[in-house]
């Protein structure tokens, strides 16, 4: 290799480098994205299912109690992990957080279904 070829094989090497690394950086940061925005539409899920679960139970249970409750609490407390934390949780943490909502709300659906088979067999 010639004096002048070496010194440009070499920018061009780091040069190639600094690009790779610039997009694996920003295809994580899009990965990052996208895991917050799942989490937070899965949020957005459960607490509209929330709501309903609610309107639903009290309306069954004649407005005596509240069993959603610790349901709404826990979904705040993901969404207030989320605004502190969620900037350096890992991708792993931010899928656990939304696997957690997601059981909620499957918990919440199983217990609407029962209402409404009960519902339908006083018919």
């Amino acid at each position: 290799m010639t004096p002048i070829l070496a010194p440009m094989a070499a920018a061009a090497a780091v040069a190639l480098a600094g690009l790779v690394a610039a997009l694996w950086l920003r295809r994580r940061a899009g990965a990052r994205r996208h895991a917050v925005s799942q989490l937070l539409d899965a949020a957005d899920e459960l607490e509209a299912r929330l709501r309903a679960a609610r309107a639903e139970i009290e309306a069954s249970a004649g407005g005596t109690g509240d069993p959603v409750r610790e349901a709404m609490q826990e979904m705040l407390r993901q969404r207030l992990w989320l605004q502190q934390h969620g900037g350096q949780a890992s991708l792993d943490q931010l899928r656990s957080v939304r696997e957690s909502i997601d059981a909620a709300r499957q918990r919440i659906d199983q217990q609407l279904w029962r209402i409404e088979r009960a519902r339908a067999s006083l018919h």
